[in-house]
């Protein structure tokens, strides 16, 4: 290929045909063009190259810094220029390189690189041509990313941010905080419509529970719940309001609830409400449980509507049992800090637990004092690896943390009681809130183990628990019977278990708590009976049932008596309908109760069994589906083993309310995801208010 003062280029096409490109200004059209055009030079690396011909007659190359050769065509064969721009792009060249590092500096070929890559790398990404750049959908992405991540609103304005956002999509036009602060808000306006949508279309009653939040001034930030079930039995918990008060004296909880109650159209429809009492006066839950009767003075005269945190009550029993034996477990923090501050010293503590050939698998941490979890868990694996530290106390000097035989046997008798109150926190801690009937057999256990310790001849046992289990009735004596008829609900249990755990804990008294759980059930029974029945002479009255169930029966029964021949056997047809009248005249509930127990099982789900049964039972599985949803606790998963009040920082206190509350709630609320597929039910399912 003939070549005439310049160069071919180094792109090459698919059919392997190379096309010319000038080296000089210009260069004259090889014979295989078919053009008549003169085509100018697209490669830059000829700003730092001069083509020249060597005495061998191949066309080099020439580096105008460093006057390097470099071969670039011999014959027909060409080199290309990815050689030549690596000599200078990476600073190969020695002469450049030089001179870049004595000005600070990159090269201008790097720079110019940068801002005009190869066509190759254009090519390499066709689908960018195609892409069409929408700010407003941007501007809901920055939004819902503040929101999620809790990022504050004023990073759109900061520098990084904006430059970092610019280089990514230079079209893209930043946001204010005013911008984003009302794109946050609309995202919220929006979510909350339709949970409100949601919440209005069930048929169940919903429940509260209230968190309270302190700052660092008197300044408190209630934070309010709804739990309840939907008409495809899924549990759901949503933040619904977060209101700031300036205190918790006289009744600003209450008027937060009425906010609550009238957001949310709930008037009539709170079924119970749980709350961390000792942030109540007695005054307080006084008014608070007058209120609710009267909102709602349908259920058991409110015996049901005010109940305690029992993640609180969990997390003061740990605290008090901790500080009873403070200096024993401050001799085990002290002797895990030993071990875990320094390498060698771990080394060698592993070392003896091989040598004497101690089985425990747990591994030494140190304990965050502020989740009382992180505190058991130290206890627990010091305690199995005491002989190690007692080794540890002969072998090294250093080490004068003298643990006894007697501090060891308090630190076991204090890992026995705290594991019964992590069994129960640690249900509150999956990410599925759980329903209220598991608690009743857990709550117990602690309320027997506690019973019996207290009057334990071990006076170290006895002094220990004693004062847990005075702390620990209270809570007891208010939450059994709500815990009791929750697991009533329960077919493997039913009311069974609350005849058996009854009869352990109150003994002698056990059969009139026992009555007084039935009389509850029943009476609350009949009341969801009422409910059903007003429903239904409602939509008699409209026209749609004409006919009741039992005029349905008696018809029945009446085509049976003329259709009766004369076999001998009309006394046992009297007999046989003498029969079946009595099992009609049963209840739901009394049905249910005297029906077998469902098989026990880890995996039972009991929404699952009432969704299948709730046309056998339509009463009472509404009467369930209140039940199932009270809430046992207050506080979020990952606060149970908190030891701490919850504070809320500076930031976040300098927001307007409006804004902070629009913040907390749509990031709880867009987590769940949409709503459309729990709210969605089956076409026999559209009736669910009168079925349900």
């Amino acid at each position: 290929m003939e070549l005439q003062n310049g160069e071919t280029d180094n792109e090459t096409h698919q059919s392997g045909v190379t096309t010319s490109m000038e080296l000089e200004p210009y260069l004259p059209l090889t014979p295989m063009d078919s053009s008549s055009k003169r085509r100018r030079k697209k490669s830059f690396v000829w700003d730092y190259f001069t083509v020249q011909t060597a005495e061998d007659g191949c066309i080099k190359a020439y580096c105008n810094q460093c006057n390097k050769a470099f071969a670039y065509i011999n014959g027909s064969k060409l080199a290309g220029t990815s050689h030549l721009k690596r000599h200078i792009a990476l600073g190969i060249c020695p002469v450049s390189r030089e001179r870049n590092q004595s000005n600070g500096t990159h090269t201008t070929f790097a720079k110019r690189n940068t801002a005009n890559p190869p066509r190759k790398r254009y090519r390499a990404t066709p689908t960018f041509a195609s892409f069409t750049f929408d700010q407003n959908r941007c501007n809901h992405d920055i939004a819902i990313m503040i929101i999620m991540h809790e990022y504050p609103l004023y990073m759109v304005e900061q520098p990084g941010f904006i430059d970092f956002v610019k280089n990514l999509q230079p079209q893209f036009n930043m946001m204010s905080y005013t911008t984003v602060q009302e794109e946050c808000t609309s995202i919220y306006l929006r979510e909350k419509e339709s949970l409100l949508n949601f919440v209005c279309g069930i048929p169940s009653r919903i429940s509260l529970s209230i968190d309270v939040w302190t700052s660092s001034d008197t300044t408190c930030y209630v934070f309010l719940k709804g739990h309840f079930i939907d008409n495809n039995w899924n549990s759901h918990c949503r933040i619904l309001n977060v209101i700031r008060i300036p205190s918790l004296k006289d009744d600003a909880l209450i008027l937060a609830v009425v906010t609550c109650l009238s957001n949310w159209q709930l008037s009539g429809r709170v079924y119970a409400l749980t709350v961390d009492q000792s942030f109540l006066s007695d005054t307080i839950a006084m008014n608070f449980r007058n209120f609710l009767v009267a909102n709602d003075p349908n259920f058991l005269n409110g015996q049901l509507l005010v109940g305690n945190c029992l993640a609180q009550v969990l997390c003061q029993l740990a605290q008090n049992a901790l500080s009873l034996t403070s200096e024993v477990v401050w001799k085990i923090r002290e002797s895990v800090k030993y071990v875990k501050t320094s390498s060698v010293r771990e080394e060698k503590f592993l070392e003896l637990k091989n040598q004497l050939k101690v089985p425990s698998n747990k591994e030494l941490s140190i304990d965050n004092q502020t989740k009382w979890d992180t505190t058991f868990h130290m206890l627990v694996a010091a305690c199995e690896l005491k002989e190690v530290f007692s080794c540890l106390d002969a072998s090294d000097p250093d080490y004068d943390l003298n643990m006894s035989v007697d501090d060891w046997k308090v630190a076991e008798t204090l890992c026995t009681y705290l594991k019964y109150f992590f069994s129960v926190a640690n249900i509150l801690t999956s990410p599925c809130y759980p329903t209220a009937n598991v608690f009743f057999l857990e709550v117990s256990k602690i309320q027997t183990e506690l019973t019996n310790a207290s009057m334990s001849q071990d006076p170290l046992v006895r002094d220990l628990t004693k004062p847990l289990k005075d702390k620990f009735d209270k809570y007891w004596n208010e939450c059994c019977l709500v815990l009791a008829l929750a697991v009533v609900m329960d077919p493997r249990f039913k009311l069974k278990l609350v005849e058996f755990i009854f009869s352990k804990i109150f003994v002698q008294n056990a059969e009139e708590w026992i009555r007084i759980v039935d009389y509850g059930l029943h009476d609350l029974f009949l009341q969801f009976t009422m409910e059903t029945l007003t429903l239904s002479e409602t939509f008699g009255e409209d026209g749609n049932i004409g006919i009741s169930i039992t005029e349905l029966q008696d018809e029945e029964h009446q085509g049976e008596i003329f259709l009766t021949t004369g076999d001998g056997l009309s006394d046992f047809d009297v007999y046989i309908s003498e029969i079946s009248e009595g099992q009609q005249t049963k209840s739901e509930l009394d049905r249910y109760l005297e029906e077998e127990l469902s098989p026990k099982s880890q995996e039972f789900d009991v929404l699952s069994w009432w969704r299948l049964n709730k046309y056998r039972y339509p009463t009472l599985a509404k009467m369930a589906c209140d039940i199932l949803s009270m809430p046992v606790s207050t506080v979020t998963r990952d606060s149970v083993f908190d030891t701490e009040i919850r504070r809320m920082d500076s930031y976040r206190r300098s927001l307007p309310s409006a804004t902070l509350e629009a913040l907390i709630c749509t990031r709880d609320w867009l987590q769940y995801g949409s709503l459309q597929s729990s709210s969605s039910t089956e076409t026999s399912d559209t009736t669910v208010k009168s079925e349900f």
